[in-house]
């Protein structure tokens, strides 16, 4: 667990965590648990519930805890916590916020909203790379997620002509735009 200088707000998240799952454990009569807890959030998200391979992580966001402690303890920690015991209760083919989820926040006390309302201001917000790629109709641009997933073999295919995307590389570009310079100068001379 990452200690940091507000090292006491993540012992109260962390109490807070466990009064959740013990209040869990004493109405199902079923042991619930975190397999760990960080503080290590970024971004605009205030917490996650990350499960993999019977692993279940709790994350929060530190700056977001510190700029809004009692609101986050109320209704961050039950949320994250609601989806842990969900998932640890119902299996994974359940929806995020569906009706075992809300079931679990009624029984904690708190909120059913899905997302916060906390000021974001102060902290980094994901700001997104593009690529250029082109079709038989278009030009587009694909975040960064995409052009990797092309990298690695996917396909993208146009909605309008279905053509499949290819990137725009600096050579086409040259190409295309001495093409176009090239063509300019057929037209003038045949006006």
């Amino acid at each position: 667990m990452d200690m940091t200088d507000n090292s006491h707000l993540q012992q109260r998240v962390i109490f807070g965590v466990n009064q959740y799952l013990e209040l869990a454990c004493s109405h199902h009569d079923q042991h619930f648990k975190a397999t760990d807890i960080r503080f290590d959030l970024s971004g605009t998200a205030a917490g996650c519930c990350v499960i993999k391979r019977r692993q279940t992580v709790l994350r929060f966001n530190p700056v977001l805890l510190a700029e809004n402690t009692e609101e986050f303890l109320l209704r961050t920690v039950p949320h994250e916590v609601a989806h842990l015991v969900a998932y640890q209760l119902y299996g994974k083919n359940i929806k995020p916020h569906g009706s075992e989820w809300k079931t679990l926040m009624a029984l904690f006390g708190a909120d059913d909203k899905r997302c916060h309302h906390f000021d974001v201001s102060s902290v980094r917000q994901r700001r997104y790379r593009y690529y250029d790629y082109r079709c038989d109709c278009s030009e587009h641009k694909l975040t960064a997620i995409r052009h990797n997933r092309i990298l690695a073999g996917n396909r993208y295919l146009c909605r309008h002509c279905g053509q499949s995307l290819s990137p725009v590389t600096r050579q086409s570009r040259q190409a295309e735009e001495s093409q176009a310079v090239h063509s300019q100068a057929l037209d003038s001379k045949v006006s």
